[in-house]
């Protein structure tokens, strides 16, 4: 069974910084498109940035600048720095490998102004 499992999740003020972690298991082979998306309460998941296997990555404008997405080059684990956090930046954010419609269960980012 394929599974993408998030840790790192938290609280934090207003201008601290996490790191999520995203692990891949049980994929026969690995993924070649994988991201971070966020849900706001009451609302729709949307991407907040994305990785392809070669490195080229992606962000939605209200993170760039402020959000890294890494992998470890085959995307069995991926990596999201968030810096500068801003209280809109409260979601449950998940991994995802998109594509092959496999979600991680989601882990809550809640930022405090």
């Amino acid at each position: 069974q394929v599974q993408l499992v998030e840790s790192g999740g938290g609280w934090v003020q207003a201008g601290g910084s996490l790191r999520l972690s995203c692990r891949a298991s049980g994929n026969r082979y690995p993924f070649r498109f994988m991201g971070w998306y966020r849900r706001y309460a009451g609302k729709q998941r949307d991407m907040v940035a994305t990785i392809t296997r070669d490195g080229t990555t992606n962000y939605t404008d209200s993170v760039n600048g402020r959000f890294i997405i890494s992998g470890d080059g085959v995307l069995n684990t991926v990596a999201l720095e968030m810096n500068d956090l801003k209280p809109e930046d409260t979601a449950v954010y998940y991994c995802a490998a998109p594509k092959s419609n496999v979600w991680g269960r989601g882990t809550q980012v809640t930022v405090s102004s």
